[in-house]
């Protein structure tokens, strides 16, 4: 389960969402994109896992994997399996080429050594890219996505004839296009065009006695007409005839390959699936090697054991960021966390200044965390391990809801309510300035309590909090453990570094003196 309903929006997933799609090369792998969800299962999620980090291993090694030609053909798949329709040129083109790679990626893996990329291997197994199909829409369509000359014997022929028959009608028409230039009855600047799919003269309206053939059609000014001299009548319908018998030919070929592939399309249904979901895991080793994520040990009971994580979505701002700035201007970079919660250390409470990171810290348990289980790699360190949670259960920003007439502190309340209800031993709660938004006393008071229920659910989670009697609570209640966001009182500064186990300070006498406020004001 995971709350609230906006829970992507919330944690800032939509972003890595959208990056995804960007990476993505088809539609196909966008779908699986859009289709990315959380998983609950270990071996469901431990195998994605696996096929990411293969590809992102693949990728740091250099190999050149077959990156091109990722039509989405099922549309074409689609037409073609209607009795008596065809696919076109253009539609076999894309069919060819990613069939093309198709068997790229398979003889890829094929040919890697047995200890590479095992899971990778196994998404192969039973992939059908027939060759004499490939080989039977080479020989019709090249690779321009042009139907060949010498796709049948009679297209061929059409094709000689056609050549031949406009050769004769140019070298006609430009002779009386000479003529007709010399006598002043075309202006020396113009030359043949096509009306109704026949080759016309520009001809002066004045002069359109003079020049003997068939008005096609006339300018918008009506001061040139375009005649087809009688001359190249003959000529032009031969070539008309041509290009008819050109084109019956050409369906003829385009239909009978069409029936060619017929028989094939549940292969290639599944072939092309195949592609898509490649193209998928590609676009998450690709985000994984921006984010330089790994794949931590994964533990099939809830436990977060992280080294060294940063906030993906941070990470990338930043990166952008230091690009803009160039060589010479000022790097920013996410300062790392170690978070661990586990059966004997549940509940993380985090205090410090305001602005001093807690909100991020929390949103980066939430947004890893959620990552993992949709079958992400996660930006963490070497020795971190991570376990899976059936539940996210979030309360962040104010959620306040005019339409039902809701202040922010009772939509907090509400949450609470809901957290109190369904947490388990296998939730993961995360809770934003708990407490806040009401009498400091009551609120607390009232938190403490939620707390109390969340501990005995076994429930994990973090917490972000100034209430002292929270901080006082976590320290002498077993499961719990503060945590506290460094600053720098001397400066002003946050460190924005988390230290765990003992709780943090607001600081704010310090920042008081520090500012100039009247002596008698802090004292």
């Amino acid at each position: 389960m995971l709350v609230p309903q906006n829970f992507e929006a919330k944690i800032g997933f939509a972003t890595l969402r959208e990056l995804l799609e960007q990476l993505c090369l088809s539609a196909l792998g966008r779908q699986h994109v859009a289709n990315m969800q959380f998983i609950t299962q270990h071996e469901q999620l431990s195998k994605l896992l696996a096929q990411t980090d293969e590809f992102r291993q693949l990728l740091a090694g250099g190999s050149e994997f077959p990156g091109a030609y990722y039509f989405d053909v099922m549309v074409h798949l689609k037409r073609a399996s209607l009795p008596g329709a065809y696919l076109d040129a253009a539609a076999f083109y894309e069919v060819k080429m990613s069939l093309r790679t198709i068997r790229a990626a398979l003889t890829f893996f094929t040919h890697a050594p047995e200890n590479l990329y095992p899971h990778l291997r196994l998404l192969g197994i039973g992939i059908q890219a027939d060759r004499n199909l490939l080989a039977a829409m080479d020989k019709v369509v090249d690779d321009e996505g042009l139907v060949r000359d010498d796709a049948s014997p009679l297209l061929r022929q059409i094709r000689q004839e056609l050549i031949q028959r406009q050769g004769q009608l140019r070298k006609q028409i430009a002779s009386v296009l000479r003529h007709a230039k010399s006598e002043g009855w075309i202006a020396s600047d113009l030359e043949p065009t096509i009306r109704g799919g026949r080759l016309v003269l520009p001809v002066v309206a004045e002069h359109k006695r003079r020049v003997r053939g068939l008005i096609h059609d006339e300018s918008a000014s009506g001061q040139t007409v375009f005649i087809e001299p009688t001359e190249v009548f003959e000529l032009n319908n031969d070539i008309k005839d041509l290009e008819n018998a050109y084109q019956r030919e050409l369906i003829r070929i385009l239909t009978a390959l069409t029936d060619q592939l017929r028989p094939h399309l549940p292969d290639l249904r599944k072939a092309y699936g195949y592609l898509g979901l490649l193209d998928f895991i590609r676009a998450k080793a690709r985000l994984a090697r921006e984010l330089d994520a790994q794949l931590p040990e994964l533990s099939s009971r809830p436990l977060i054991r992280w080294r060294g994580v940063r906030h993906p979505v941070l990470a990338l701002t930043f990166k952008e960021q230091n690009k803009a700035a160039g060589k010479d201007g000022e790097k920013r970079e996410v300062v790392p966390l170690d978070i661990e919660l586990t059966p004997e250390q549940r509940m993380l409470v985090i205090s410090g200044p305001n602005a001093g990171g807690k909100s991020v810290s929390l949103k980066t348990v939430g947004l890893v965390q959620y990552m993992l289980q949709c079958g992400l790699l996660i930006p963490c360190d070497d020795y971190s391990e991570a376990g899976m949670f059936e539940d996210i259960l979030l309360d962040i920003g104010d959620e306040q809801s005019l339409e039902n007439d809701l202040s922010t502190y009772s939509s907090h309340l509400l949450a609470m309510k809901q957290f109190v209800t369904v947490a388990n031993k296998k939730s993961l709660v995360l809770i934003d300035e708990f407490g806040t938004g009401t009498e400091p006393s009551l609120g607390g008071a009232i938190a403490e309590a939620v707390l109390e229920q969340l501990n005995q659910a076994r429930a994990f989670g973090v917490i972000t909090t100034h209430y002292t009697n929270l901080k006082n609570f976590a320290e002498k209640t077993d499961g719990f453990v503060n945590g506290a966001m460094r600053y720098d009182p001397e400066r002003l500064q946050p460190l924005y570094r988390l230290e765990i186990g003992k709780p943090g300070s607001s600081f704010a006498i310090e920042i008081a003196r520090k500012i100039g406020l009247p002596r008698q004001l802090v004292e």
